[in-house]
């Protein structure tokens, strides 16, 4: 008796939020999408939140289907999938597209969301099949072809991602297509350097930088490979193009810049560029390199002299622990509380995270040119502030 009460005062409410919706819309109607999506859902929601989802079930199976209730089935099913409760979403989406009532130009609309509740489950290749029937719709190609590079990308199937996302950079694009396509064609270039593929590797990464000029890892590979044929000056010149292309990539741009100086480069020069760099793009990875350069060709004196006027105006943790090592040992002074405080210093950077998302804030101490949290690419930076660059 409580499912059927459930049953009744849900389709009375649905019905009075449809018909306030249809009477808002009413001149509206000329697009084949489904109009005003987003606030169905905000009406539906609260009806989610108050009925048991077994009334909510029985109330689709029971709900005509046409063009003014496409909209409810619709929101239903990402109402379950958005709960985790993906087998539901996949019943009413496939049963929609079983019924033959359903209006012709909703069909596409109707298999993108299957396909989302596919990927959902984990049903890759079913996902695959109706995105690439999607490709040439005039209304969701588009939106099928992102949701193919996202599979692909899952997959790491780089080839296929990239064929996709070169539709996707015709005619009228989204500027952010680009730097997609750069990052996949990166992927390849590395699978190349990885079977020692030195042309193909050299071939992809100048094709990823003509994608998107900024492409902070392309230039990485081409100082890798510049390193590998021996051509050191080269290379680090590569490494001096990263603070052009961002400078919020300065810090792993440095650590590549002192390997390869230390092994093969010349100190008094490498002082002179460091100096400025410096003066552009102050960071703490710059001073810290600029601090161990000077040490190397001037004395530890003047790199603490250095260190300590630094800090004044731009005080960080990781130059400040610094400072008292160097200041420590040069005056004598290793003394167990000067010891301490450079372990406690040091298990406090430790446990911080070193890079973050600027787009969902995921963090951790790993640098991914795709985020693992919302699959962006290059949004993952090195944290700025006193206790990091």
């Amino acid at each position: 008796m409580d499912i059927v009460l459930q049953w009744l005062l849900l389709t009375v409410a649905v019905a009075a939020g449809w018909l306030v919706g249809r009477l808002g819309n009413n001149g509206g109607r000329s697009k084949a999408a489904i109009a005003d999506e987003d606030s169905v859902r905000d009406r539906l929601q609260f009806l989610f939140t108050n009925y048991s989802d077994e009334a909510v079930e029985n109330f689709v199976q029971s709900l005509a289907v046409n063009r003014d209730t496409v909209s409810l089935h619709l929101s239903i099913g990402s109402h379950f999938r958005l709960k985790g409760e993906t087998d539901r979403a996949i019943l009413i989406h496939q049963n929609l597209l079983a019924r033959p009532e359903l209006p012709a130009r909703y069909t596409p609309q109707v298999t993108l969301e299957l396909a989302k509740d596919y990927l959902n489950a984990g049903l890759l290749d079913r996902a695959e099949a109706l995105l690439h029937q999607l490709m040439g719709d005039r209304d969701y190609g588009q939106k099928s072809a992102r949701q193919l590079i996202e599979l692909y990308q899952q997959e790491k199937e780089w080839r296929k991602a990239g064929d996709v996302a070169r539709t996707l950079t015709r005619g009228d694009v989204d500027p952010a297509m680009f730097k997609i396509l750069a990052y996949i064609t990166c992927e390849l270039a590395e699978d190349a350097l990885k079977h020692d593929d030195r042309w193909m590797a050299q071939k992809l990464a100048k094709e990823a930088l003509e994608h998107d000029r900024s492409c902070v890892r392309a230039t990485f590979i081409m100082m890798k490979l510049l390193v590998r044929q021996g051509n050191f000056r080269d290379a680090a010149n590569q490494g001096l193009k990263v603070f052009e292309q961002n400078p919020e990539f300065g810090s792993e741009a440095v650590d590549r810049l002192m390997k390869l100086e230390h092994e093969h480069g010349d100190i008094g020069r490498l002082v002179k560029k460091l100096r400025k760099l410096y003066e552009s793009y102050p960071s703490t990875s710059l001073l810290l390199a600029l601090v161990e350069s000077v040490e190397r060709s001037h004395g530890r004196p003047a790199a603490i002299d250095l260190l300590r006027q630094e800090l004044e105006i731009r005080p960080s943790v990781r130059g400040l622990l610094r400072l008292v090592e160097m200041a420590g040992y040069e005056k004598g002074m290793t003394t167990d509380e000067g010891r301490l405080v450079s372990r406690i210093g040091h298990l406090i950077l430790a446990n911080r995270p070193v890079y973050r998302c600027a787009n969902c804030g995921f963090s951790g101490q790993q640098l991914h040119w795709l985020c693992p949290s919302c699959k962006q690419w290059e949004t993952i930076r090195p944290i700025q502030g006193v206790e990091a660059e």
